[in-house]
């Protein structure tokens, strides 16, 4: 990350965030390798898989070499992490819903950190806050594709708005003059909560089977009508024979 580019937000607490949504996406991770068991090793791959994804597509598309890769903290802190949840998932389980609070808290962590990142190289509003969501949800996405779940971003419930909400508040606060820490610690916490009360409440947004079109519904009804009447009644296709005139031929079937 590039410590002077970004006055006010300090290089050592961002560094901080960064590898606790390292962490958490770490355990997350190993959890998920735990609950589709693996084993010890496979699990402690996931974690690191998982703990630094978000953060290395995001220094990808800032156009920057991956931090994960050039900082050894990041792997350490992504493997310890899977180690620990092989370890102690019989405790974390106990926990309710272990994994998508893990998940929650590395989105929040993430689409932050991910913004910051991309404020700090000088990328415009939008491109800071889509790189700030994607950083959030990539780790979530890979881990659920490893396992062979569809991803949670597009199984429904609040997942990507609350990311792109959450740096959105980052890059506007820093484009509006404020460069302290409070509104990546306010944007992370929104991020969170919003997650959260999707997940208790059943919040998101409705299926695609959930959202035709009525006019469009109603075409296809009477195609489908038109479809089995003209199975039903082979005049529809070949027409009534004239008055008086023999009826259409019908193919001679093969004996």
């Amino acid at each position: 990350m590039a410590k002077s580019l970004l006055p006010g937000f300090d290089p050592t607490l961002l560094l901080i965030l960064n590898l606790l949504g390292t962490f958490v996406f770490g355990l997350s991770g190993g959890m998920a390798g735990v609950r589709a068991q693996l084993d010890l090793f496979g699990a402690v791959v996931l974690g690191v898989v998982v703990g630094i994804t978000g953060g290395t597509i995001g220094d990808v598309l800032i156009g920057i070499p991956p931090t994960t890769f050039r900082d050894w903290r990041y792997l350490a802190v992504a493997g310890g992490a899977g180690l620990i949840a092989a370890l102690t998932h019989a405790t974390i389980t106990r926990l309710q819903r272990p994994i998508d609070v893990l998940d929650a808290a590395g989105l929040a962590l993430f689409c932050v950190t991910g913004a910051a990142n991309a404020l700090a190289h000088r990328l415009g509003v939008v491109d800071a806050i889509i790189i700030g969501a994607i950083t959030g949800i990539g780790g979530g996405m890979l881990r659920d594709v490893l396992v062979g779940e569809i991803p949670v971003v597009l199984r429904g419930g609040l997942y990507a708005i609350p990311a792109l909400i959450g740096a959105g508040i980052v890059v506007s606060a820093y484009h509006a003059g404020d460069h302290t820490i409070v509104f990546p610690i306010v944007g992370a916490a929104v991020c969170f909560g919003m997650r959260l009360a999707g997940l208790h409440y059943g919040l998101g947004l409705p299926s695609a089977a959930d959202v035709a079109i009525p006019n469009v519904s109603h075409l296809r009804r009477r195609q489908t009508d038109m479809t089995s009447a003209t199975a039903q009644d082979p005049q529809i296709t070949n027409g009534p024979h004239p008055p008086g005139g023999p009826p259409p031929s019908t193919p001679a079937t093969e004996s």
